[in-house]
């Protein structure tokens, strides 16, 4: 199986090494930034198509967009934070662990939607502004801080402490945030899947 990923991740290592120059090695410390920028270039590559498959994918077997958003999307654009919050919690940096993912999600909202729809409004020929389906958008508001209540709350009695019945406990939470939207999305479109 180790050849199997190794043939799948070849085309990709072969053009992020042919376009990023390799700062680790000696002299070429100074293509930092360009590297920096290239690297983020190629993620932007890469959630592109991405994005693009999932939704083929979905409409294929019949998964509707938002759930595959909420699940297949959230998924593969969190594991990067999953990983580095694994790391440093084994560290023992549960602050560290914590941060990052508050960080991180506060980033995604306050740079990672805004920044390319001014991008896209700036564009000479495009449209002064992005329009956003915002059915059940308050409803949507309040359920993500009514989770953040009953998180702060559930770590509270938990002590602070990082648990593995808090794991559950969220994993449990979770679930039952993507029963909600799912049910909430079939009841708002009766062709849902379909």
């Amino acid at each position: 199986c180790a050849w199997l990923k190794y043939l799948f991740v070849i085309p990709l290592v072969f053009c992020l090494t042919i376009t990023i120059p390799d700062v680790r090695r000696p002299g070429l410390g100074k293509w930092c930034y360009l590297a920096f920028v290239l690297s983020i270039a190629w993620i932007g590559i890469f959630s592109y198509f991405m994005v693009n498959w999932a939704e083929i994918i979905g409409n294929t077997i019949g998964i509707p967009s938002v759930v595959m958003g909420l699940t297949f999307l959230a998924a593969g654009t969190s594991v990067p934070d999953l990983l580095s919050s694994v790391i440093v919690a084994r560290m023992g940096e549960g602050d560290m662990a914590v941060s990052s993912s508050i960080g991180s999600n506060i980033f995604d909202i306050l740079v990672g939607l805004p920044l390319p729809w001014l991008i896209f409004t700036l564009w000479p020929s495009k449209p002064n502004e992005v329009v956003i389906n915002a059915r059940g958008i308050f409803i949507d508001i309040f359920i993500l801080i009514g989770m953040l209540v009953a998180i702060v709350i559930i770590v509270h009695c938990q002590g602070w402490k990082m648990t593995r019945k808090l794991g559950f406990i969220m994993f449990f939470m979770y679930f039952v945030f993507l029963a909600q939207a799912i049910s909430r999305a079939y009841m708002s479109d009766p062709c849902f899947g379909l």
